[in-house]
C-alpha cells in the first residue's frame, strides 16, 4: 500500500484514469484524501487528478509532481504522448501507464518511450498500487541521487582545497578550480602520481601511488607530506611546506568502488598553530609544575575536580593525596569565604588563611576565589604562600621598632645590648652577641650576648684582629659569612658548642654581630637579608654615636681652644706691653718693676715677683713685685734660703735652674707649708721661670693665679720665652751701663782648661801668647792680634793649622834675640764662632787681656759697677771648665768718656784691621820692620789703599786727642 509518506511533500498527478480499481488504488496512495482536480496544495503530499494532456502539462509546470499515473485515453491526446512530453522535460520523473485497453504493442512503445511502470488493462487494484509504490520509490531514489550529485558537485567545485576525482586505477577524471591552479590544466587522464604537485615530496611518486592503491582497495588514506619549499612559499620551522592528502573510495549502490576522491590541503598555517599550541601547552604545563602558586578547582560541594601538579610546593601532598582529602575544607578550612559574597562579586581576592602542610608546619596563604565553569568545576582557588613574606613583614616591623630604640641610644654598649635583646624578634633566633673592636690593643672583645648564646655556646672568647677565627676574618674582610652547619666548617668546629648554624656580620669599623641557632640551615635568603639589615642599622647607630662623641669632643676642644686663644690673646697683649716697657727701660730695676706691674695689671694674674741670688748665693732676694698687698705678706711667710730645704716654686726654679709649674696648690696641701700659705692668699696655681740668657741667670720670675691650671703648655712656653726676653733686656741695659760707667771692677781669673784655644796653641808651639783684648768681629768669625814670646811667629801659625777653633793664622811681625834667632813676633789669628769674648760682652763684661802658657792662662776682664759681680763670675765660669777668681780691683776713670772707645767707634772695621796689622807688623817702628807694600800684600790690597787707610786712622786719632780727649784714665787698685 502506498502511504502519504511514500508520496512525501510532492504531488501525485493522475491523468485519464478512473474506475473502481483506480479509485481503490488511489485511495490507498492518498490515504483517504478525496481526489479533487482543483486541489492546489502542492506541499501536502496530495493526489491531483486531471483529464486532459494540456492540464497535465500545466500541472507539471506549476506543481512539484513526484509521480504521474496516466491512462491511454485523454481528452486531448494519449497517455503515450504525455509520456513522451514528460521525457522531453525530465527523464527521471516516474510515470506509470495504466491503459483501460492495451496490448503488447502499446506496452513496447511505452517501454521504449521510458515508462517507469506499465500496468495492463486486466490489472487488479493491488497491482496498480504496487506499481505506484515502485514508481514512487524509484523517483525518490533518483531524486536522492540527483541531490547527492548536486551536493557533490557543489562541494567538489567550490572547495578551496585542491580536489581530484580519480578512476579506481588512479587516473585523473576531473579536477576542481583550486586543483587547476596548482597543476597543469591538461591533467585529465594522467596518473595522479605524475602531477607536478608532487615534485619535491619525500618518497616521491611511490608514496602517492601507494596511497592511491590503498584507497582503491577500499581504505580511506591520510598522508602527511612535506614538500621542498619553492621561492616565496610559506614554510614551517623545518624549512619545508607541509601538505595533508586524503583519498576516499566512492562506491555505487552495489558497494563497488567506482571512483576515488583525492583532496590535498596546505596545512602550513595549521601545523604552525599546532606547534604553537603544543609549545603553549608545554609552557603552561611547565609553568604549572614549577610555579609556587597552587591552583585548585572544586564543584559546588567543595569536592576537587582539578589539582595543580605543583600542589606539593605549598602543602607537601601530591595531587592524589589532595584528591583523597575529599573537599577543600579539609585543606584550607571551613568558612574560607562567604558564598553569597562570591556570587555577588564573582571573584574574591587576597583572602588570608592558614594551612598546615604534610610536615605539620603552618603556612600563611593568600587565596583568590573565582566562579568558573570548567569540566564540572565551579570554583577556582589560586593559593599563594606568603609565609616568608609575612615573617619578613613581622621581622621588618620588629626591626623598625629596634631602629627607633637605637635612635635614642647614647653609647655603643647600649646599642649592643639593644640589638642582642631584639634579635629574637627580628631574626627569630635564640643566640646572638656583639663584638666591639678595641683599636688600642687590636682585639675584638664580646661586649654583650644573649642568654641563648650563653646556654648554647658558653663564654665567648676574645679574638685578635687578623687571626684565623671567623669573627676576625669577617671583621677584616668586611663581608658577611653564613654557616649552615658549624660541624662542616673546620674553622668553626667546636665540640663544646650546641650552635649548629651561625651568622657573622661585620659592623664596619666597630666590630662584628654574631647570631646562631641550635638548628642547621637556619639562615635562608630572607634571614640573611634581615641579618644584614639589622647589622647595617646597628652600624649606622654606632656611627651616629661615634659622630656625636666626636662632635662633643670637638666642641669641648673648640671651647678649650677658644679659651686658650682668649688667654693667648691676653698673653700676647701682655707680651706686647712688656716688650714696650723693656724697650723704654733704662735700668734693670726699671725692667723688673715694669714686668711685675704688667703681669698683675687688669687682674691678669694675682701676684708676680722677681728675685735674684745674693752675692754669697745663699738667699733669694726680692728685687720687684706687683699685685695686692697680700702678695707681699705671703712672701714674708716663706723662707728664701737656697739651701734646698724650701719647696716653694721660686726656690726650686733657682736651685734646679728649670721651669717649675704647680697646676693646683691643693695637691699635697699638707706636704709643704708654703701651699697652705699660698691657699690662704687665694693662690691656686703657680709658675716660676728662671730669667736666663746665654747660660747666665739673672734671677727668677714667679707668677701666681687664683684658679687651678692657669698655666697650660702654651702659657708655660710663652713665659719661658718672656723670661729669656727679660733676661736679654737686663743684659742689654747692663752692657749699656758698662759703656757709660766711669768705674768698673777688674777681675783676674786663672784658667786651667786644656780645651782653651790659646792654651792649646801655646802648648803646641811651646811658647807664651798674649793679646790685649782688641777683638774685631766679622762675618766669618773673630780676629785678634797676639804677641808671641819664646817661639817664632811662623811656628805659631803652623801649630794653629791643626786647631778646629782657628779658621786662619798669619804672621804679622817677627822679632829676634841677640843671637839672631826668631823667638818673638806677632800673629793675626782668625777664630771660628763662637768666641768667648763676644759672649762676655753680651753680659756687659769687657775682655782686657789674655796671657797663655803651655800649662795655664790668665784672663783679665772689666765688669761695670752696675753689673752683678757674682753673676759675671758665673758667666766666666760657664765659659770654661776650670776657672779660679784670683783678684778683683776697682778701676776709676778720670775722664767722662773712654778715649780708646771713642777712637774705636770712629774707625771702620777695615780701617781698624789695617792699622792693627801695621802696628803689630812694625810699620810704625823706626826703623820699620815691614814696609807698607808688605803690609798691603798681607792684606791683599794695593799699597795706595793701605796708605789711604793709615792716613784716615791718623786723622781720626789726632781729632780725638786734640779736640775731645781730656786725659788718660787713672786706676785705683785693690786686691781681694
Amino acid at each position: 500500500m502506498v502511504s502519504e509518506s511514500a508520496i512525501g511533500n510532492g504531488q501525485l498527478l493522475v491523468a485519464g484514469v478512473d474506475g473502481p480499481d483506480a479509485d481503490a488504488a488511489l485511495a490507498e496512495v492518498s490515504s483517504d484524501r478525496t481526489p479533487n482536480a482543483t486541489n492546489t496544495d502542492a506541499d501536502a503530499g496530495t493526489v491531483t487528478t486531471v483529464s486532459s494532456l494540456d492540464a497535465a502539462l500545466e500541472c507539471l509546470d506549476d506543481r512539484s509532481v513526484v509521480c504521474v499515473l496516466t491512462g491511454q485515453e485523454l481528452a486531448d491526446g494519449t497517455g503515450l504522448e504525455l509520456l513522451e512530453a514528460i521525457r522531453e522535460r525530465d527523464r527521471t520523473l516516474p510515470v506509470v501507464l495504466a491503459p483501460a485497453d492495451g496490448d503488447e504493442s502499446l506496452a513496447s512503445e511505452a517501454i521504449a518511450a521510458g515508462v517507469t511502470e506499465y500496468v495492463p488493462a486486466d490489472r487488479r487494484p493491488s497491482e496498480l498500487a504496487g506499481a505506484l509504490e515502485r514508481a514512487l520509490d524509484a523517483g525518490r531514489r533518483r531524486r536522492a541521487r540527483r541531490s547527492r550529485a548536486r551536493g557533490f558537485q557543489a562541494i567538489f567545485d567550490e572547495s578551496a582545497a585542491p580536489s581530484w576525482l580519480l578512476e579506481p586505477d588512479g587516473c585523473v577524471r576531473r579536477a576542481n578550480e583550486a586543483a587547476l591552479e596548482v597543476v597543469d590544466a591538461d591533467a585529465d587522464g594522467r596518473p595522479f602520481e605524475t602531477l607536478s604537485l608532487w615534485a619535491g615530496i619525500d618518497g616521491g611518486r611511490a608514496t602517492i601511488r601507494d596511497a592511491v592503491e590503498t584507497a582503491a582497495a577500499g581504505d580511506v588514506v591520510h598522508r602527511e607530506l612535506r614538500r621542498t619549499a619553492a621561492e616565496g612559499d610559506v614554510v614551517d620551522g623545518a624549512g619545508t611546506r607541509p601538505l595533508e592528502m586524503t583519498i576516499r573510495p566512492v562506491r555505487d549502490d552495489a558497494g563497488t568502488i567506482v571512483s576515488l576522491i583525492a583532496r590535498v590541503e596546505d596545512v602550513t598555517e595549521r601545523v604552525g598553530l599546532e606547534a604553537e599550541l603544543r609549545e603553549s601547552e608545554e609552557l603552561h604545563r611547565v609553568t604549572l609544575n614549577h610555579m609556587t602558586d597552587t591552583v585548585l578547582v572544586t564543584d559546588d560541594d567543595g569536592e576537587f575536580t582539578y589539582v595543580c601538579p605543583n600542589v606539593h610546593f605549598i602543602f607537601g601532598y601530591d595531587d592524589e593525596e589532595i584528591h583523597e582529602m575529599g573537599t577543600i575544607d579539609e585543606l584550607l578550612g571551613p568558612d574560607l569565604f562567604d558564598r553569597d559574597e562570591l556570587a555577588a562579586e564573582g571573584v574574591l581576592t587576597n583572602v588570608e588563611c592558614t594551612a598546615t602542610d604534610k610536615a605539620g608546619q603552618e603556612h600563611t596563604l593568600l587565596v583568590n576565589v573565582r566562579e568558573v565553569s570548567i569540566q564540572g568545576g565551579t570554583v577556582l582557588y589560586s593559593c599563594r604562600d606568603v609565609t616568608k613574606r609575612k615573617q619578613r613583614e613581622e621581622a621588618l616591623t620588629a626591626l623598625h621598632r629596634t631602629t627607633r630604640k637605637l635612635l635614642y641610644a647614647e653609647t655603643g654598649r647600649e646599642i649592643a645590648e639593644l640589638v642582642v635583646e631584639d634579635t629574637a624578634d627580628v631574626l627569630d633566633l635564640e643566640a646572638s652577641a656583639v663584638y666591639r673592636f678595641d683599636a688600642d690593643e687590636n682585639l675584638l672583645r664580646p661586649v654583650t650576648h644573649s642568654p641563648g648564646m650563653a646556654e648554647l655556646h658558653g663564654p665567648l672568647p676574645v679574638h685578635r684582629a687578623g687571626d684565623e677565627s671567623a669573627v676576625a676574618g669577617v671583621f677584616v674582610e668586611g663581608e658577611s659569612r653564613f654557616v649552615g652547619d658549624v660541624a662542616d666548617s673546620p674553622a668553626l668546629s667546636n665540640p663544646t658548642t650546641d650552635v649548629r648554624s651561625a651568622a657573622f656580620v661585620p659592623l664596619g669599623d666597630h666590630g662584628v654581630f654574631v647570631a646562631g641557632s641550635a638548628t642547621a640551615d637556619a639562615f635562608d635568603e630572607i634571614a640573611r637579608e634581615l641579618a644584614d639589615l639589622l647589622a647595617a642599622t646597628v652600624e649606622a647607630a654606632l656611627d651616629r654615636v661615634e659622630r656625636e662623641r666626636t662632635l662633643r669632643e670637638r666642641d669641648r676642644e673648640l671651647k678649650r681652644r677658644n679659651r686658650q686663644l682668649t688667654r693667648l690673646n691676653g698673653i700676647n697683649e701682655l707680651i706686647r706691653e712688656i716688650d714696650a716697657a723693656l724697650v723704654r727701660a733704662e735700668t734693670r730695676p726699671e725692667i723688673e718693676r715694669a714686668v711685675c706691674d704688667r703681669l698683675t695689671a687688669a687682674d691678669r694674674f694675682s701676684f708676680a715677683w722677681i728675685g735674684a741670688s745674693d752675692v754669697a748665693g745663699e738667699r733669694l732676694e726680692l728685687r720687684a713685685h706687683g699685685g695686692p698687698q697680700r702678695g707681699r705678706e705671703y712672701l714674708e711667710t716663706i723662707s728664701f734660703s737656697l739651701d734646698g730645704g724650701s719647696a716653694e716654686p721660686a726656690m726650686r726654679a733657682v736651685t734646679e735652674d728649670e721651669v717649675v709649674s704647680v697646676p693646683n696648690v691643693v695637691d699635697g696641701l699638707h706636704d709643704h707649708a708654703w701651699r697652705g700659705e699660698a691657699l690662704a692668699a687665694e693662690y691656686q696655681s703657680v709658675l716660676a721661670v728662671p730669667l736666663s740668657y746665654d747660660e747666665f741667670t739673672y734671677g727668677v720670675l714667679t707668677v701666681y693665679a687664683d684658679r687651678p691650671d692657669a698655666f697650660d703648655d702654651v702659657t708655660r712656653t710663652v713665659f719661658e720665652e718672656l723670661a729669656e726676653t727679660i733676661a736679654s733686656a737686663i743684659a742689654a741695659v747692663e752692657r749699656k751701663s758698662a759703656l757709660l760707667s766711669n768705674a768698673s771692677n777688674r777681675l783676674e781669673f786663672a784658667v786651667r782648661d786644656e780645651a782653651f784655644v790659646f792654651t792649646r796653641l801655646a802648648r803646641r808651639a811651646d811658647c807664651s801668647l798674649a793679646f790685649d783684648g782688641g777683638v774685631r768681629q766679622h762675618e766669618d768669625g773673630t780676629t785678634v792680634f797676639a804677641t808671641v814670646d819664646g817661639a817664632s811667629a811662623s811656628d805659631v801659625v803652623t801649630a794653629a793649622a791643626g786647631l778646629v777653633a782657628v779658621e786662619d793664622a798669619k804672621v804679622v811681625s817677627t822679632g829676634h834675640d841677640a843671637g839672631g834667632d826668631a823667638v818673638q813676633g806677632t800673629v793675626r789669628i782668625q777664630l771660628t764662632r763662637p768666641f768667648f769674648a763676644v759672649q762676655l760682652a753680651d753680659h756687659g763684661i769687657v775682655l782686657q787681656r789674655v796671657e797663655a802658657t803651655p800649662s795655664s792662662a790668665r784672663l783679665v776682664v772689666d765688669v761695670p759697677s752696675s753689673v752683678d759681680v757674682q753673676g759675671s763670675v758665673d758667666v766666666v765660669s760657664s765659659a770654661f771648665e776650670d776657672v779660679e777668681l784670683r783678684s778683683k780691683r776697682t778701676v776709676e776713670r778720670t775722664t767722662p768718656r773712654d778715649v780708646q772707645m771713642e777712637i774705636l767707634e770712629r774707625l771702620t772695621d777695615r780701617q781698624l784691621e789695617v792699622v792693627q796689622l801695621a802696628y803689630y807688623g812694625g810699620y810704625f817702628e823706626s826703623p820699620r820692620s815691614r814696609t807698607g807694600e808688605e803690609i798691603a800684600d798681607t792684606l791683599d790690597i794695593s799699597p795706595a789703599a793701605f796708605y789711604r787707610h793709615v792716613r784716615a786712622v791718623q786723622r781720626k786719632l789726632f781729632s780725638v786727642v786734640f779736640e775731645e780727649a781730656d786725659g788718660p784714665a787713672t786706676v785705683s787698685q785693690g786686691v781681694e
